[in-house]
């Protein structure tokens, strides 16, 4: 008979099998820094890509190829208008974090630890991360423990949302690019949330931050008779073709500090009304 498997069938000797030890070696004090260098760029790549989609944004850097941001960044980068944003939020934080000096070595290592930050204040995202880094033992916090401690701020700290719909107020720009143009126009309160407002001004709706408004405290008449306003500059910045001097007088009527208009505005604006049909 055949004893063909003999051999397969012997028990396999483990200590012929070669095993490579690697021994571990120690960096020099140049390559220690350069190793933690390159780390902390692998780490904060987010923080870069964030802040470069900031600046194509704000200097229109995509204007030659595309008509607006959202669909340059689908094109270019495959990131929808949430992705886009999210990173360029992100790396405000970073930025704001950097700032604070009880903050040394600890930073964000991905997007999704930042995200839950965006809900805060400057100040409070530096006291959320210093605490989020003290709860995960001195390391960098998973994104579940900032959107936790996130949280308890939010309800240690809600403040009702002060504005009403109907009510007018004016935009405040600071450190909101996306209103960027918008300085000293006024606009309607149109809903309510729990931090922001859906805004109607006289060039389209916008949902905007609490801190981004500030009331002009009109009577009921008054925010009525901008209302009709608002209603009259929308129509007419609907229209196509409007020439230069027309949308100047738009302009100027949508940042109008008072709750009515003068004989000659609304000479003016009933003349581009009767010239554009918009009535």
């Amino acid at each position: 008979m055949s004893n063909n498997h003999t051999d397969l069938e012997q028990p396999v000797n483990l200590k012929s099998i070669p095993v490579e030890v690697v021994e571990l070696e120690l960096l020099t004090l140049e390559e220690q820094h350069l190793r933690l260098h390159l780390e902390r760029k692998v780490e904060r790549a987010f923080y870069e890509a964030g802040k470069a989609l900031m600046e194509l944004r704000d200097r229109r850097l995509y204007r030659s190829t595309h008509r607006t941001f959202e669909e340059y960044c689908r094109e270019r980068f495959e990131y929808n208008r949430s992705r886009s944003y999210q990173l360029i939020d992100a790396a405000t934080v970073m930025g704001n974090l950097q700032e604070c000096p009880q903050i040394v070595d600890i930073f964000p290592t991905k997007e999704g630890q930042v995200r839950p930050l965006t809900k805060l204040q400057p100040e409070q995202q530096q006291q959320a991360w210093q605490q989020a880094v003290e709860e995960a033992g001195g390391k960098a916090p998973s994104g579940r423990i900032v959107k936790g401690i996130v949280q308890r701020i939010i309800e240690r700290t809600k403040v009702p949302n002060p504005y009403r719909v109907g009510e007018v107020c004016q935009f405040v720009v600071k450190d909101n690019p996306e209103l960027r143009g918008k300085s000293g126009c006024w606009c309607i309160v149109t809903s309510v949330n729990n931090f922001s407002c859906t805004v109607n001004s006289s060039d389209g709706d916008y949902i905007v931050k609490m801190e981004h408004l500030k009331s002009l405290e009109y009577s009921d008449s008054d925010c009525e008779q901008l209302q009709l306003l608002c209603d009259r500059l929308s129509k007419l910045r609907n229209s196509s073709d409007l020439e230069q001097a027309a949308v100047s007088v738009l302009k100027h009527l949508g940042e109008v500090k008072r709750p009515y208009l003068t004989p000659l505005e609304e000479k003016l604006l009933g003349v581009l009304e009767q010239e554009y049909e918009a009535t």
